[in-house]
């Protein structure tokens, strides 16, 4: 039978097939070409699997289907590997805080990459704007006007009195969408209010670290109603990129890719180069400098090619 990966506990796997869910396992181990994973199977792979002798809803997955996309990013337990967080996925939800905790600009930016490696469209969710005060909430709407420039769709939300969620459910409808985040930015209280039956636990962000309390410790998919489903990974304190040569970086920077062609050289790195476009294009105002900021951040981090 075919089915599709809603839960992975790392050797148990939920998989739903016709409306019923069995519980699988692997035969041995299931290597991916190309690249290694602590992970070769992860949630929203479609994949074969046989029922065991004697079980009705316990089976064997034999084969993984191939991928039309996935988000990966750096193993955070073994050097050298990469952990998928989500496939077959159509777009990449990312839910951040401009305050209590802070989602840097960086991390934003990483996340879109990652995806955007993959042309998987991106959405942002700012979460907590009940807290906000008016400065604070002008510089939101600054950072959204950037993103929406790149044609990123953003939304401002208050989980917590369920200011905005309405039009978050109609981007969602239909889709299968991976939903990311910090621990404590509320992305377990806003999925609860997607869909009440998946109850995810919801712990308080800590006064003194302003850091969340992790509450998810596996990615799991949810269905939210008929063709509907999100994706809720374990809160990411790292976003380390994988997979991306150095020489592509800027090629998933959408407003860089317009224009890197114009440069002088046709193997301009736009670090250093004369007559660099992109540097021109920051030094004009035409890319925000915290985008070219980022795109450094990247290029430079140590093995960010491997």
């Amino acid at each position: 039978m075919e089915g599709l990966v809603l839960k992975s506990t790392g050797s148990w796997y939920e998989v739903l097939a016709n409306d019923i869910s069995y519980t699988c396992r692997t035969r041995g181990k299931l290597r991916l070409k190309g690249f290694k994973t602590t992970n070769p199977i992860a949630v929203g792979d479609r994949v074969v699997f046989e029922l065991e002798d004697g079980e009705e809803q316990q089976g064997v997955i034999t084969e993984i289907l191939p991928r039309e996309n996935y988000i990966i990013r750096k193993s955070i337990k073994k050097t050298g590997h990469g952990h998928i967080l989500a496939a077959n996925i159509d777009q990449a939800v990312l839910v951040a805080t401009l305050v209590f905790p802070r989602t840097s600009l960086g991390f934003i930016d990483r996340f879109l990459v990652a995806a955007e490696s993959f042309r998987i469209p991106q959405v942002i969710i700012f979460n907590k704007i009940d807290i906000l005060g008016d400065e604070e909430r002008q510089i939101q709407q600054e950072i959204i006007a950037k993103y929406e420039s790149l044609g990123i769709k953003c939304f401002e939300v208050s989980a917590k009195d369920e200011t905005g969620i309405t039009s978050v459910k109609n981007q969602l409808q239909g889709k299968m969408s991976l939903i990311s985040g910090h621990s404590g930015v509320g992305k377990s209280t806003f999925l609860n209010l997607l869909a009440p039956h998946i109850e995810q636990s919801v712990k308080e962000v800590s006064d003194y670290a302003e850091k969340g309390v992790h509450t998810t410790t596996f990615a799991e998919m949810f269905i939210v109603e008929n063709e509907t489903f999100v994706i809720d990974t374990p809160g990411i304190k790292e976003l380390g990129l994988i997979d991306i040569e150095k020489e592509e970086l800027s090629d998933y920077f959408p407003e860089m890719r317009e224009i890197s062609d114009q440069c002088k050289f046709n193997n301009c790195t736009h670090t250093h180069e004369p007559k660099c476009a992109i540097q021109d294009a920051v030094d004009e105002g035409l890319i925000h400098e915290t985008r070219y900021m980022s795109y450094l951040s990247m290029f430079y981090e140590e093995d960010s090619h491997r």
